[in-house]
């Protein structure tokens, strides 16, 4: 359990602050995350790993000579925002352009998708090199699917090195692409890992039970199983690696045992003896092995094992020198350049001044009072939406939709006291949203209030029809970002059933009233109904046996979101059961 904290919501920003202290001589905070402390001699390829926090030493611990340039850092288990991650890449890059490096999951996707577009249109030249290594997350058939786990640190050490020798960005992104390919990883937890301020772990493990497969984000393991001797655990993780050899793979290898935050060394060690006879017996030379904490859960009890397989190209890009707050390897170079001072957090620019029609600006108002009867739901349903979604996710999305609707509140009310409309206040409300939330929900919120700012615009109050195509817009984008379709059992399956509905009796001259309420009747239902389903998209996924039985947590949150949004967006009562 994580003990030591203040306000367990400022968690990960006072840990990110406490490190960047304690390292100065090597990094330096910036907004979004922390950078090396000196800027390259010469332009160089910026090399920014990235992803949520309760993982350390990754990803910040990993910032330095040989390794990575920077980090972004999103809150706990939750992936970073887009403007983090672009805030970040702007005090990294020395010219020679970025490349982001992450875990395959949905929320890091996109937002990271989002900053490189951003970084793109100013003329930063910008790739990703996702880390997809978790054989227990989906087939080798579907392995663009898969998930990154503790192989983020293999490619990571690979792609840095590749950096620090001056490679090209083009050359830096094939090698990384290349040792994500010819890694493999498999997991296991003993217990569950504790929330700052939970009163409980995200999952629980009966006494002398283990959870085979499991992500470092807490999520469960595909299944649970008598936990074993430490030969026979070794022998299951090789095991199941070896499987999944690489074709044409040769006969040397880098090898990660890693603890998952409340594993000993000493345990990682006696394992070894197991993991490592193995290995040379399959006929594999081990180039300098890690044994150690490297890509951490928390406090979870747990070890993974990660092969990469190594080439001419690769082993020397292992095996080279590094030197991070966390990380050493050799002799690195002492780090050369221009020393630069952290990076006030603080916005110094000036407030935006806005235009917008009185009866714009009375309906912001509604709008408002909209965001705050949210706030108000969710932070009631907080605990009960983290507990759905631990079910067979990491158990944040009560908080990320905290965190989020807190944000956009304060947004939305800052804007309206300047003068802005509806429109206005909204989009305001979306980036503030998907700034502070981060993760799969924070971008997709963000983006689709964003969308229904700019549609109904902030020129009058919405008739019943601009008022749905409002709702369609928001829709649309959030289609647009997700991928997700009806039936995937994600939040699109509470939101098409609203959009539709509402779309239709607004069609036929029902009034705004009454047909919101209906659209909000109908998603509720469809909320519930997701207990039917298995998950096809996000993190829930590879656990979709787990999930059946269980409300998807995001079509829960947006039907009750969307319930409470009547009474004020369309002069409504609340919706029966939307908030339940």
């Amino acid at each position: 359990m994580t003990r030591i904290f203040n306000d367990p919501s400022d968690f990960a920003e006072e840990a990110l602050a406490g490190f960047c202290d304690v390292h100065a001589n090597l990094v330096r905070q910036v907004p979004g995350g922390a950078v090396r402390r000196h800027r390259p001699r010469q332009p160089k390829v910026a090399v920014l790993a990235g992803g949520g926090s309760g993982h350390y030493p990754a990803f910040a611990g990993l910032i330095g000579t040989g390794m990575a340039d920077g980090a972004v850092v999103g809150n706990i288990f939750t992936s970073p925002s887009a403007q983090q991650a672009y805030s970040v890449a702007k005090a990294a890059d020395s010219g020679a352009g970025v490349v982001f490096t992450y875990g395959n999951y949905a929320g890091d996707v996109m937002n990271f998708g989002l900053a490189s577009e951003r970084l793109a249109a100013e003329g930063i030249q910008v790739d990703n090199v996702l880390v997809m290594d978790d054989i227990a997350s989906a087939p080798p058939s579907e392995s663009g699917k898969r998930r990154g786990i503790a192989g983020d640190f293999t490619v990571f050490k690979i792609m840095g090195a590749a950096a620090e020798a001056g490679e090209t960005l083009p050359e830096v992104v094939r090698l990384g692409r290349k040792a994500n390919d010819l890694t493999r990883s498999i997991g296991s937890a003993f217990s569950g890992c504790t929330f700052p301020g939970a009163d409980a772990p995200l999952f629980t493990l009966e006494d002398k039970m283990m959870g085979l497969g499991l992500g470092i984000h807490g999520e469960p393991g595909l299944f649970d199983t008598e936990l074993p001797p430490a030969r026979e655990l070794g022998e299951e993780l090789v095991a199941r690696v070896l499987a999944e050899t690489p074709h044409g793979a040769g006969p040397r290898i880098a090898v990660l045992l890693n603890g998952l935050g409340s594993t000993k060394q000493e345990e990682l060690f006696v394992l070894w003896l197991t993991v490592a006879p193995l290995l040379r017996a399959a006929g594999y030379t081990l180039v300098m092995p890690e044994v150690g904490e490297l890509v951490t859960s928390l406090d979870m009890s747990g070890v993974s094992l990660t092969v990469t397989w190594l080439d001419d190209e690769l082993e020397p890009l292992w095996t080279a020198p590094a030197e991070t707050p966390a990380y050493r390897r050799g002799n690195a170079a002492l780090p050369g350049g221009v020393a630069e001072e952290p990076t006030p957090a603080e916005d110094t620019t000036a407030p935006e001044t806005f235009t917008a029609a009185d009866a714009s600006r009375d309906y912001a108002l509604r709008c408002i009072a909209a965001l705050t009867a949210a706030r108000d739901a969710l932070h009631d349903a907080e605990k009960s939406l983290g507990d759905l979604d631990a079910i067979a996710g990491d158990g944040d999305h009560g908080r990320g939709m905290v965190r989020g609707i807190d944000a956009a509140c304060a947004a939305a009310s800052g804007a309206a006291s300047r003068g802005a409309g509806a429109g206005a206040v909204l989009a305001a409300a979306g980036d503030a949203w998907a700034d502070n939330a981060g993760g799969t929900s924070g971008v997709l919120w963000g983006a689709g209030l964003r969308a229904f700012g700019e549609s109904l615009g902030n020129h009058h109050a919405p008739e019943a029809s601009e008022l749905a195509a409002s709702v369609a817009a928001f829709a649309a984008r959030i289609a647009e970002l997700g991928k997700a379709d009806v039936g995937d059992k994600t939040m699109v399956d509470a939101l098409v059933p609203f959009t539709e509905t509402f779309s239709r009796l607004a069609g036929e001259g029902a009034g705004a009233d009454a047909g919101w309420a209906a659209a909000a009747r109908e998603a509720t239902a469809a909320a519930q109904a997701t207990a039917a389903l298995r998950p096809l998209k996000g993190r829930a996924r590879p656990l979709a046996e787990k999930s059946v039985g269980t409300p998807d947590p995001g079509a829960t949150s947006l039907a009750m979101v969307f319930g409470v949004f009547g009474p004020h967006l369309a002069g409504v009562r609340q919706a029966a059961g939307a908030r339940s």
